[in-house]
């Protein structure tokens, strides 16, 4: 009854346009004055708590390297550069636009910075060459959800934080799983485009124009090499490379493609701020949620619940999957990934497997209505209507989900590059 009451109060309140922040809290606090005798002055405590650790650092940091990024050219000459190999093919140009992303999302650790920073100048050009606009920004609202498998990535440093699992572990293990998605997503776009006569963007490139290219993208291509090498090498901590994503990110965008000016520095600045704020109230406010999930033992209630369906573990696992989906249609993946750790590490998965599990999940939520943060950037960018987007989307999501089921399944996937 508990369980029922918190969850159906929290999805009224969400139907009501809440912000999910005050929602969260809301129903923390409600909960607690109904079903228990336990002190209000717990959602206080936990919220502080949430937020005191230094691995959380990372966050704020990752996203203004992302936004210094953005508008100090280095996705532009990223896709100048994959332009040169696989522009020329049939759906080369919406090829290009999943590489980028792949590539953007080894930089930034951000979904919505990966739609926003590569969507902006490619959703026009694919329409300007004969794709269409819901196909364009579908493409490229599902292609950002890369950017939280592929590391770095804002929502493992979550997971990490709460489960205790290895960070750079969860960035080791979420490799493969990007790639493949990257890879999922470039088949369905070749064949979308062989049936409606999507043509490559230019000839094949001359070896000349490659070697330009590459050196003009070469400062951009040298930043996920200097930030991953880093952390796996051991040479600094995720929190120690997103302030050195940063550094990099500024220098190369301010003294060698001398495009970042000090209007586009301010807004990088303000952007992370606001967004950085938003994002530690939701930690800080599901973290008391959680908490209180964990004392009245909820997590274990839905575990038996699942569990009793069926006892076969490829049934509880699409079970888990299924559930985990619902949850990321309307639950932003950083409040959800707090909220559902504690419940999900009863079904005996390898932490690290589950990380990346539980994130492709909520990533999917991204491009699915309503809650699809990727949806209402593409939309944003492209004036493409919510209904026609997500019919582009149908086959897309479908690719996302087949590489979802082989990380389920298959753990070499994710354990593959594990020590």
């Amino acid at each position: 009854m508990e369980a029922i009451f918190l969850f159906g109060l929290f999805l009224i309140l969400l139907m009501l346009s809440v912000p999910i922040g005050y929602a969260i809290g809301m129903v923390t606090l409600v909960t607690m004055l109904e079903f228990t005798s336990m002190p209000t002055l717990m959602i206080a405590q936990n919220s502080i708590a949430g937020v005191d650790s230094f691995p959380l650092l990372a966050i704020p940091f990752f996203m203004l390297a992302g936004n210094l990024m953005s508008g100090g050219g280095i996705a532009k000459r990223l896709v100048d550069f994959f332009e040169c190999f696989i522009g020329h093919i049939t759906g080369g140009l919406g090829m290009v636009t999943i590489v980028v992303c792949m590539f953007f999302a080894a930089i930034s650790g951000s979904a919505v910075a990966t739609v926003s920073a590569v969507g902006a100048f490619m959703i026009p050009q694919m329409v300007e060459h004969g794709y269409s606009k819901p196909f364009s920004a579908a493409l490229t609202a599902a292609a950002g959800t890369i950017g939280v498998i592929i590391p770095p990535s804002v929502p493992f440093v979550i997971y990490g934080v709460v489960s205790g699992a290895s960070i750079t572990n969860l960035f080791t293990a979420g490799f493969l799983p990007g790639v493949l998605m990257g890879v999922a997503l470039m088949l369905v776009c070749y064949l979308v485009s062989k049936k409606r006569g999507y043509r490559g963007s230019t000839e094949k490139a001359s070896f000349r124009k490659i070697v330009h290219t590459f050196r003009d993208a070469i400062w951009a291509i040298l930043s996920p090499v200097i930030i991953l090498g880093g952390i796996y090498s051991g040479k600094f901590t995720p929190t120690e490379a997103a302030v050195v994503s940063v550094v990099y990110s500024y220098l190369v965008g301010r003294f060698v493609y001398k495009e970042l000016d000090a209007a586009t520095i301010y807004k990088s600045l303000k952007d992370a701020i606001v967004i950085n704020g938003a994002t530690t109230f939701m930690v800080g406010l599901s973290t008391a949620f959680a908490a209180l999930l964990t004392m009245e033992q909820i997590p274990l209630k839905i575990a038996a619940f699942i569990t009793g369906i069926s006892s076969n573990g490829i049934i509880i696992l699409m079970m888990v999957n299924l559930f985990l989906l619902i949850v990321g249609m309307f639950i932003d993946n950083i409040p959800a990934t707090i909220i559902l750790t504690p419940i999900c590490k009863k079904f005996g998965m390898s932490p690290v497997t589950f990380g990346i599990m539980l994130t492709m999940n909520l990533a999917i939520g991204f491009c699915t209505p309503p809650y699809g943060i990727n949806l209402f950037v593409a939309t944003a960018i492209s004036k493409v209507k919510m209904e026609a987007l997500s019919r582009e989307l149908i086959f897309l999501i479908g690719a996302l989900l087949a590489v979802l089921l082989s990380v389920t399944y298959i753990p070499a996937v994710t354990t593959v590059f594990l020590k």
